[in-house]
């Protein structure tokens, strides 16, 4: 930790930055919707199969895909790998995925590295039960042939049986995509979805609100500040703790006890932009 946040830390009690990207877990929050989707993900472990997490940037995915991925990772019977490179041709493809699941492919035999595969999964659900999770993020930037590669070693037996499950995460870009003819049938695979909407001003509140008090400081903000932020956030929860990030470094320069809207004002109101520019 570098010396000004061990200084914002210390000036307001905080746990950590509320507002920061690298939180712990217990600081990532949920909502209803989040956690019937990762219940019904937690059931896809037992069947096998595609979920699919989209929504337009700045409204979560990549905090809902850490929040499976930590919650999966904890259960040792449970094999999780993340796919770090979208957009790779096939080669690369079998390269990743013979490192996650510790096996060494060759490149030129991908025949193998198919069997081998999909054998180390039948493998690890005989033992334990529970199908390995692939996460892949960024998913819109992968290429057609990557995400049919998927669909067809996830299955054997003609298709009755599923032996991995896939979570895909990607902006909107990938609800299109999916509808191509290449990728009906993975289209028609993918057993659940969580589609994230912008949040209203409500939720951004509440949303405000609980994080400030697992942080260890409810009283951080002004109740006025909290609202004229969520309202100016235009439903981007991202959006919202980035503007809020920036206020709490001006108020710890300046050593404020509290955050309050005066500070929002001369910041980001074009009548304060003025002010500070004159100065």
């Amino acid at each position: 930790m570098n010396s000004k946040a061990k200084k914002i830390h210390s000036l307001y009690g905080l746990k950590w930055n509320p507002f920061g990207q690298d939180l712990p877990l217990e600081a990532l929050i949920t909502t209803p919707q989040i956690n019937h989707f990762a219940w019904r993900v937690e059931n896809l472990v037992m069947d096998g199969g595609f979920a699919l997490i989209s929504g337009d940037n700045g409204l979560g995915k990549s905090i809902i895909l850490r929040l499976l991925h930590e919650r999966f990772g904890q259960i040792n019977e449970i094999r999780t790998a993340e796919f770090a490179r979208p957009q790779s041709g096939l080669s690369d493809f079998y390269r990743e995925m013979g490192s996650l699941f510790g096996i060494d492919l060759k490149i030129s035999n991908k025949f193998g590295g198919f069997q081998r595969l999909r054998d180390k999964w039948k493998d690890h659900i005989g033992k334990t039960l529970f199908r390995p999770i692939v996460f892949m993020d960024e998913v819109q930037e992968a290429h057609h042939s990557i995400l049919s590669e998927l669909r067809l070693m996830s299955s054997t037996c003609f298709d009755s049986k599923i032996i991995l499950t896939v979570v895909l995460v990607g902006d909107k870009r990938i609800l299109r995509k999916l509808l191509e003819p290449d990728l009906l049938a993975v289209d028609s695979r993918t057993r659940t979805r969580l589609i994230l909407e912008k949040y209203t001003r409500e939720e951004l509140i509440n949303l405000l609100n609980e994080a400030l008090e697992r942080a260890g400081n409810p009283s951080l903000m002004t109740k006025e500040l909290i609202e004229v932020v969520a309202e100016h956030s235009a439903g981007i929860p991202r959006a919202m703790m980035s503007t809020c990030k920036e206020l709490l470094l001006e108020a710890s320069s300046r050593e404020l006890k509290q955050i309050s809207e005066d500070l929002f004002i001369e910041l980001y109101s074009d009548e304060g932009k003025s002010k500070r520019r004159k100065k």
